[in-house]
């Protein structure tokens, strides 16, 4: 085993929060007075709006939740919602002082800095906590109950996880992963 620490690889690759104002809104409206936003009710029931520092997408709805994407840090998130709910507040919509901001999902990719044999993986995790067809999907789904994420392995050593609600649960995600596999001799070099 090398002293690279798979932790240090990890990176948030999008935060998903909601949020709500309490209030139902009138879309079409809040479409045309909200500069950017995008409201298209054939394609999509709510209305997007990009914020661009930082970068996220907020997507608004009739019964006034909200949901925002793409953000890179819980930081960013609550950032990119002040930024929301000023704007709904500069067109006469009341917003309560603090929103409460409920982070849904994070999502973020670490290596383990070496190529996976994903069948034997399958095999040593046992059954009822992976799915692994790989003509379907290239990666190998693992199941964790604490934390409760889902981490896709991949052969190259590149994983991905998902569900967690706060950033150190990849942290404990990956120590998890990493333990189980050198516990099963599947991570040596």
């Amino acid at each position: 085993m090398t002293d690279d620490d798979p932790k240090d690889t990890i990176n948030i690759e999008n935060v998903v929060a909601s949020t709500g104002i309490g209030q139902e809104l009138d879309l079409q409206s809040v479409a045309m007075d909200l500069e950017g936003a995008d409201y298209d009710p054939e394609q999509f029931p709510g209305l997007v709006y990009r914020t661009q520092e930082p970068k996220s997408a907020a997507l608004i709805f009739r019964s006034g939740k909200i949901v925002c994407t793409g953000a890179k840090s819980t930081d960013d998130v609550h950032e990119s919602l002040r930024i929301v709910f000023d704007k709904l507040r500069d067109l006469k919509i009341e917003v309560e002082e603090d929103p409460e901001i409920v982070v849904q999902n994070i999502v973020t990719s670490a290596d383990l800095g070496r190529n996976l044999n994903l069948n034997a993986i399958a095999i040593g995790l046992g059954l009822e906590n992976i799915e692994y067809e790989p003509e379907q999907f290239p990666g190998l789904v693992y199941r964790l109950d604490d934390p409760e994420v889902v981490a896709l392995l991949f052969g190259s050593g590149k994983l991905v996880i998902t569900g967690g609600k706060k950033p150190d649960d990849a942290r404990h995600a990956v120590d998890k992963i990493v333990s189980r596999l050198e516990d099963l001799g599947l991570l040596d070099s």
